[in-house]
């Protein structure tokens, strides 16, 4: 085992000193370790939440409504109830009497996507809200009978086109609490006066979420205990959100979610949640529902679109004097989620007067949710472009006007930056790229029938770490530790780094430490949402680490070489606890537990509320650099080299970090180039709900992706580290438009770039 730092009790205080961890590179954390979940994944070992037996168990499948608003007049379930297999059909005649969902960011632990009651009238609110959910002996006996469902309705008028119900009126938007609202003197005077600007109209499309899993669980009651096999990434905050519904005490309800493939903020609790859960009530027996990829389309919210403003103002040396973003987007009457497009603005570059805000309508649809960079992903693809199209006015380079438009301290809250070394990650980006090599004049090189362009752009995502993360560890008389924590793993490697970094904290070995997560019987209240989940383990951890280290010294009595020793004076090293001043003074876990006899010690304990955020102004960050071919002919466009220049602090395991970045950065290709929800706005209706027409990037779309780092620790964030989740696909849309203007000489400002726009 690697010799490990002594990790002090008091080694991170938010908003105060640094944690020593982060300063010394030693042990596991840093190291490119390999998944601990790995084998059993690729030998089918790993079981996803639609893959778990229960005796008796039945298969669900719902039927959607084919209007955007009115009320059920009909509906004839007499066929389906008949038909082979057939255990249940429920509607909102039988339905279990239910309260509505506690909607996401309404309450500290509520998760519901909509706050609609769920099959509890005739109402319909939206295009393919579930109206019956028939449970079978097989899945094919329920897709069978649903489709013998016959419906009729009682149409009424639906607000459904954007552009309609923005003529009749806007308003502001609120995100997390807050109006998406900045102002700082008055940059539309300084739009007019200055000597270099642009002005012009993006606008993004709705995306809806394809995670290679289906939204899917297997459900049942147990007595009065709802016990729940979910693809989740909030299992706490559902289990809670689950109880309101049914009018259960928060501990009769347990989420489990081992295993997910992949979230990207979806796999929250959707209606399908509630409707399996009330139908293994009334059938008394398991259910298991799987949406099918179009019931994902009909059922869970994506990105909702934009229409963004970005204008531009600058002096002669290509200093911002303006910087105005401002836009509209939508939402439902349901829902809190306005895409909130102005986030990286925020902090993305000096300027001496500044206008950032969001405007939204209400639209009778499917309530839109957190996808992959909320805000940050469409919203960078409009200011990144908009500063790209300045460059040229100015016959500046574009990382040039980037670099002389970096704040000192964050514009808006006027906080020091915690760490930013955007300029680092630019230089060291732009050398490996062969930016230098990039011709500025558009279509000016060629290789036969194809035109060949560079482009570049910024990414930036905010640093969060949510309260109420308690963690407890057990450390075993054998000198083994058991950290137990409601967290998540969606393919990001969690237990993997989190393993590392206890190993690292508490002196072991990785084969030492055991890492339970993903069940809502686990302390802790954290979800794996804003890439914040690493942060808001990893000061759990630490708050553990602390408790442990004083019950320790409790029990150590007088023969110990502890004796004596404060906590302070103390950290964790080669398997026990040493003297930080003298490590000679050590004694094993082993020594401690058994001159104790005590077989096992056990602590639990809560970080401090992220004050941090209050102290500084926290980003990860990136620079972006897209090679593309166009074709004159067919203006087929292809991404032929992408590389990602990274500012996120610490990077904790980098084979893992590899992984996010460049799974980001494909997400990041889909939305340039082909991710489109094609919404009737005369019907409401989703009209490419299934990956044949709603496209994704396949093997053939995806170049090879190069991705760097900057490994610049952040002394105020635990460990070091930013997340990294979304980052990756914040700048991406931008990079790859401005390297098909540069290819082409066509700027593209309406998302995705399909060839019938560049022809």
């Amino acid at each position: 085992m690697a010799k490990a730092i002594a990790m002090a009790p008091d080694s991170w205080i938010p908003g105060g000193e640094p944690d020593p961890l982060i300063r010394e590179r030693h042990g596991h954390v840093g190291r490119p370790v390999s998944r601990i979940d790995g084998p059993l994944k690729v030998s089918g070992k790993a079981p996803f939440a639609a893959e778990f037996p229960m005796e008796g168990m039945v298969y669900a499948a719902l039927a959607y409504s084919t209007i955007a608003k009115g009320r059920l007049s009909s509906l004839d379930t007499a066929d389906a109830e008949a038909a082979p297999g057939v255990v249940l059909v429920m509607t909102f005649r039988n339905a279990p009497r239910m309260q509505p969902p506690p909607l996401f960011l309404s309450g500290a632990k509520a998760a519901g996507g909509d706050k609609l009651p769920v099959m509890q009238d005739d109402r319909i609110h939206w295009n393919g809200q579930p109206i019956a959910l028939v449970l079978a002996e097989t899945q094919e006996q329920a897709d069978h009978a649903k489709s013998l469902i016959r419906v009729g309705y009682e149409v009424e008028h639906a607000d459904i086109a954007f552009a309609e119900a923005r003529d009749r009126g806007t308003d502001t938007a609120e995100f997390m609490g807050q109006p998406l609202h900045d102002e700082i003197g008055d940059a539309e005077k300084a739009l007019q006066d200055a000597a270099f600007k642009i002005d012009a109209t993006y606008t993004t499309p709705r995306h809806n979420h394809n995670p290679i899993e289906l939204h899917g669980l297997t459900v049942a009651w147990q007595g009065d205990t709802l016990r729940m096999h979910d693809a989740q990434q909030l299992v706490a905050h559902t289990a809670w959100s689950m109880a309101q519904v049914f009018g259960l005490d928060e501990k009769q309800v347990v989420v489990t979610s081992p295993f997910v493939g992949g979230g990207f903020g979806s796999k929250s609790m959707w209606q399908h949640h509630i409707l399996a859960a009330a139908g293994a009530k009334l059938a008394g027996r398991p259910v298991r529902i799987v949406l099918s990829r179009e019931g994902v389309f009909r059922l869970v919210g994506g990105r909702s679109p934009t229409e963004q403003r970005v204008a531009l103002g600058a002096d002669q040396e290509g200093k911002l004097t303006a910087l105005i973003h401002t836009g509209v987007t939508v939402k439902t009457p349901h829902n809190a989620m306005p895409e909130p497009f102005i986030l990286p603005t925020r902090s993305a570059y000096a300027a001496e007067n500044v206008l950032l805000d969001v405007q939204k309508v209400e639209l009778d649809m499917l309530g839109n949710t957190f996808m992959r960079a909320p805000g940050e992903a469409v919203g960078t693809f409009a200011l990144e472009c908009a500063m790209d199209e300045l460059a040229e006015k100015l016959g500046m380079d574009p990382i040039e006007l980037r670099v002389r438009n970096e704040p000192e301290k964050d514009p808006i809250s006027g906080l020091p930056f915690s760490s930013r070394h955007i300029v680092e990650a630019y230089r060291a980006g732009a050398e490996r790229f062969g930016w230098s090599r990039r011709n500025p004049k558009p279509r000016s090189v060629s290789d036969g029938e194809w035109l060949i362009g560079m482009g570049c752009a910024t990414g930036t995502y905010p640093y969060y770490r949510m309260p109420g993360g308690a963690a407890r560890i057990t450390l075993t008389r054998e000198g083994k530790a058991i950290v137990d924590i409601a967290v998540h793993e969606m393919g990001m490697g969690t237990s993997t780094v989190q393993t590392q970094v206890t190993a690292d904290r508490l002196g072991l070995p990785m084969d030492a430490i055991t890492f339970n997560y993903g069940d809502s019987t686990l302390p802790g209240v954290i979800m794996a949402g804003g890439s914040q989940q690493t942060a808001a383990i990893g000061a759990s951890v630490i708050a553990a680490h602390n408790a442990l280290i004083e019950e320790l010294l409790r029990i150590a009595g007088n023969d110990s070489p502890l004796a004596g020793l404060k906590a302070k004076d103390v950290g964790s090293r080669n398997g026990g606890l040493c003297k930080l001043d003298e490590p000679e003074r050590h004694e094993t876990y082993q020594s401690l537990l058994a001159r104790a006899q005590r077989d096992k010690v056990t602590v639990e304990a809560q970080p401090p509320q992220p004050l941090e955020t209050m102290h500084w102004s926290m980003h990860s960050h990136s620079a972006m650099f897209c090679e593309v071919k166009v074709n004159k002919v067919t203006g087929e466009p292809r991404v032929t080299r992408f590389l990602g220049s990274f500012d996120c602090g610490r990077i904790l395991n980098p084979k893992t970090a590899t992984s996010q970045f460049r799974g980001g950065i494909i997400m990041g290709l889909g939305l340039a180039l082909m991710e489109d929800t094609q919404f009737d706005e005369r019907k409401g209706r989703v009209m490419n709900p299934s990956l044949a027409e709603y496209h994704v990037p396949v093997h053939m779309d995806v170049p090879e992706i190069d991705v760097i780092w900057t490994d610049i620790p952040d002394p105020h964030a635990p460990m070091g580290a930013h997340g990294i989740g979304e980052i990756g696909i914040t700048g991406t849309g931008a990079a790859v438009a401005n390297a098909i203007y540069n290819a082409t000489g066509k700027r593209v400002r309406d998302l995705p770039i399909t060839l019938d726009k560049l022809l």
